[in-house]
This record gives structure tokens, sequence and C-alpha cells, in this order.
């Protein structure tokens, strides 16, 4: 008998389009042979299955289970590909350690935390050979946070929505003139809103994820963009970005980046396969964290999909190693 699995799409939030685009490519990957998939489509409105001749079937949220042709299905794990709210930020993963269903991606508790980045950079900084750069975390959009930035930071900033995802609402500033607009614009996404100094240096990306109770770091990314950072168009739209996989890195910063990841993701707790964002500073190599994803796109092009051919796996071996890691594989 086939291992029945749900792959959870859509979302509460602006991301859910990219959830929508990463499952699409989940499900023909999902290996046939092993797994029964049902694509479940969470909305605010509403938690539906579409069967093969586009019946609506709705999910009984009691203990997320489906009625089809009146015979109850229920599933042995959920393969989480929800970014932003409630995929991502821990509300899915409570509700489903509720009814004891397990899933791929980090608990509830390391979810919440992971989505709020001024939170996650407190718990990583003390890592031993992690930068983190200065930074305010503000609550509530006021006109006094501008002198405030002002006074305590260094233009050129970064400012983003504290727990947004897909670069959405984040702006880079230059200097004071911009800054009311960039808040303004942050927080019409969240009512927290991080600002940091900009960190002179290139960009990459690494995923990891556990196997065997052993962190596998995977080759990380860099990311040339053409734009003046990564952001929801450098991202999603081919040709804004060149993404070089594995990365330019000596043998000693590879090296150091192995040790740091693998720290980060055993310091936060993780589980599945996460990615983090980092910078490796111009002139000095010093690694700065940037932030870390819990639920990373899976599209074909997306960085951890490069990374894992970059290895010589297969994306459906990769998405096999994930969903036996459920129940301790």
């Amino acid at each position: 008998m086939k291992t029945k699995i749900a792959l959870v799409t859509g979302g509460f939030t602006g991301e859910s389009v990219v959830s929508l685009k990463s499952a699409a490519v989940v499900e023909t990957q999902l290996d046939e042979r092993i797994y029964e998939v049902y694509k479940i489509f969470i909305y605010p409105e509403d938690w539906y299955y579409l069967t093969p001749n586009g019946d609506r079937i709705s999910v009984d949220r009691n203990d997320f289970s489906l009625t089809i042709d009146g015979e109850k299905v229920t599933f042995d794990g959920v393969f989480n590909i929800i970014h932003g709210s409630p995929g991502e930020d821990g509300k899915l993963a409570g509700y489903l350690d509720m009814l004891d269903i397990p899933y791929t991606t980090c608990d509830p508790a390391t979810s919440a935390i992971t989505m709020n980045k001024g939170y996650t950079k407190a718990i990583v900084e003390s890592i031993e050979e992690l930068h983190v750069a200065r930074s305010l975390q503000l609550f509530g959009d006021r006109p006094e946070h501008v002198a405030r930035v002002a006074g305590e930071l260094a233009f050129p900033v970064f400012v983003k929505p504290n727990n947004g995802g897909s670069s959405i609402g984040m702006s880079k500033v230059a200097d004071v003139a911009g800054l009311g607009e960039a808040l303004e614009k942050a927080f019409r996404e969240d009512a927290q809103v991080l600002v940091e100094e900009f960190i002179t240096g290139r960009e990459f990306s690494v995923g990891m994820y556990r196997v065997a109770g052993e962190v596998v770091v995977l080759p990380a990314t860099e990311i040339i963009s053409s734009k003046e950072f990564f952001d929801f168009e450098a991202k999603y739209t081919p040709g804004v970005s060149e993404e070089i996989t594995p990365g330019r890195m000596n043998a000693e910063e590879v090296d150091r980046v192995g040790r740091i990841a693998k720290a980060v993701y055993e310091r936060l707790n993780c589980r599945g396969a996460v990615r983090m964002d980092y910078f490796l500073e111009k002139d000095t190599g010093r690694f700065f964290f940037i932030e870390l994803n819990t639920v990373p796109g899976q599209t074909e092009t997306s960085l951890i999909s490069q990374q894992v051919r970059a290895v010589g796996k297969t994306i459906r071996e990769f998405y096999t190693e994930l969903i036996e890691s459920m129940w301790g594989g």
C-alpha cells in the first residue's frame, strides 16, 4: 500500500503565487511508486482538494481528512510547500502536531521564530565565525522612527518587513531622504520592520537538511543581481539575476560556511530543508547572516533545486529523503 501524502499549497499571503509554482514542480517529482499524493489548497476561505475530474472536495479540518465517493481519506504525512502564513510561521505545524500528523518542515516554535528576522538574528549572533549587521527592530509605523534610524545606523540601510518573505516590501535606502517612504512600504506588509546596515560584499544562499541524523550542507549559490539587491523581481524573473552553483568561494570559505550553516541549523532546531542567505564581506571575507527561510522555493530553477543537482542527486531522491525524514529516516 502506498503512503498517502498531502502536498499543501496556497496560503494566506501574497507569497501564495510562489507556493503554487513550487507545488506544481513538487507534484511531478514525488515518487509515484511509493506515494499517493493529494494536492491540498489552503486559503483563508477554504481548504480543498481538486479531484482529477475537477470536483472540489473540502477538507474536514477536525482531522485533516477528505471524503471522496463516500470513502474517508486520511494522510500519513504532509509535504508543506506553503510560503508565508500559515505554512511557514508555525500555524499549520501546530495544527498538524495536535492531530499527530508528521510534516516535512520545522516545528511551530522554530517556524515562528525564524519568520521574525530580528528574533532570529538575536538567537544566532553568538555562533562562532558568524556576524550580523547592526540593525533596529521597529514596532508600529510612527514618525519618530526616521530620526531614530538616522541617529543610530549608518546609511545605506535595508528596510524590510520583519515577518515577510520573498523580499516583498523591502527597500534599499541610500540616505535619510528616502527612509520615510521605505518605512511606509514595509509597514504596509507587517506591524514590525527591521532596518539594518548594508554590508558590502557578495551574496550567497545555502541549503541544509537533515538525513539519518546528520545535517547535510549543500553547495552554496552565489547570486549576482542586476538590481540593487535580490528583490522579488530578481528572485522570480528569468534573466534579472545570475546564479552560480557552486558559488565562487575558496576551500577555506567553503569549510567555514559549512561549519556555520550546520551550527545555525542546530541552534534553531531546524527540520527538513531550509535555506540560509548570507554575505561574504568585501575585503574581510567575514560571514554576515541575512536570514533563514524554512520553506524555500521548490521551482525548477530554485536555489535548493540547483544545489541538489550540483551534488549529483535527483530532485526526486531529495524529496524522498525529506519525506522519509518525517519518521526519523
